[in-house]
């Protein structure tokens, strides 16, 4: 009775050590005396006691290896590249990756490194930035053809980083703000022409605008002055007389604008009412005078034309004799 417990609780062990669970997207490699006998996929699984054993485990889940990579460029400029290989176990191949493959990782980053260190010295640091997508292309090309033998299938290859010596990058930035700084003065050089041009415009029409302001207010008063000295002759007014008043009163009506302006800078001399008589009194004496002229003019005229008329009654009066 004393031996039936223990054979009991050791019948339990082996029992219970008969069945495990394969976790989903997991196998597991179960030998027999140290031999493959079997994969076993997701669920409750069987196995012999002492005789089978559970090699070990594969994960079939998508698997990513990130491999850091300093090499050189065409250029010479020295260039750290992180890699990231996104992989994962074939089902149907696990055996393969479970015997063929002691460390995948280590073959995987041999790989990325021999691809990658002979693909970017074959171009400049800007053509690695330009081209990392080719690179990547050329790195899962070539694991896909050597992993696949080993029951791996590389999903996608990813070029996640690409740093420059530190000095090199100061350098690219410098470069960088350079010719944005120069783009920007090209851009505002360029608006400040067209200011200037807009500005030069608006100035020339400006002017024409206010020439022809002056000319149409000129023309409106002199039309304003015909219409008055025609006004005033009507009532008796002589042309000079006429004139004389008009005179006197933009004479009165300027200095009437200029007092009410307070903003005003203008300083008219003289500006005592005598000058307003005074300067009428020179217009009034201009006027006579140039009556007078006018009126001796006419007066040598004809008596020129009356003694010319003399001459020529004495010469027919000789002929006629």
């Amino acid at each position: 009775m004393v031996y039936l417990i223990p054979l009991l609780i050791l019948g339990l062990i082996i029992f219970f050590s008969s069945f495990f669970v394969v976790k989903q997207q997991s196998s597991v490699i179960v030998e027999r005396f140290g031999r493959f006998h079997s994969i076993r996929n997701s669920g409750l699984q069987l196995k012999i006691p002492i005789i089978d054993r559970i090699a070990g485990r594969v994960n079939l889940r998508i698997q990513q290896l990130d491999v850091i990579i300093e090499t050189k460029t065409k250029d010479n400029v020295f260039v750290k590249l992180k890699v990231s290989v996104q992989f994962k176990v074939i089902q149907e191949k696990v055996y393969e990756a479970f015997y063929k493959l002691e460390y995948p990782h280590d073959q995987i980053t041999s790989y990325v490194f021999d691809v990658v260190r002979a693909e970017v010295p074959k171009m400049k640091l800007d053509d690695v930035f330009e081209r990392k997508d080719d690179i990547a292309i050329a790195v899962k090309a070539e694991l896909n053809e050597a992993m696949t033998t080993y029951g791996y299938d590389i999903i996608n290859t990813l070029i996640t980083d690409i740093d420059p010596d530190i000095q090199v990058k100061s350098a690219m930035n410098r470069i960088n703000a350079a010719d944005r700084e120069k783009t920007a003065a090209e851009y505002e050089a360029e608006a400040q022409r067209i200011r200037i041009v807009a500005k030069a415009k608006a100035e020339a029409e400006s002017k024409r605008l206010q020439g022809q302001g002056i000319a149409d207010q000129r023309r409106e008063i002199a039309r304003g002055l015909v219409e008055s000295v025609d006004v005033l002759n009507g009532v008796g007014i002589n042309s000079q007389e006429a004139s004389a008043l008009i005179v006197v009163t933009q004479h009165y009506d300027t200095l009437q604008s200029i007092g009410s302006d307070t903003n005003s800078n203008l300083i008219l001399l003289p500006n005592s009412p005598q000058a307003g008589s005074e300067m009428l009194n020179n217009m009034v004496a201009a006027f006579t005078a140039s009556n007078q002229v006018g009126e001796a003019m006419k007066q040598s005229n004809s008596n020129k034309n009356l003694s010319g008329g003399n001459r020529k009654n004495d010469d027919f009066s000789t002929n006629d004799e």
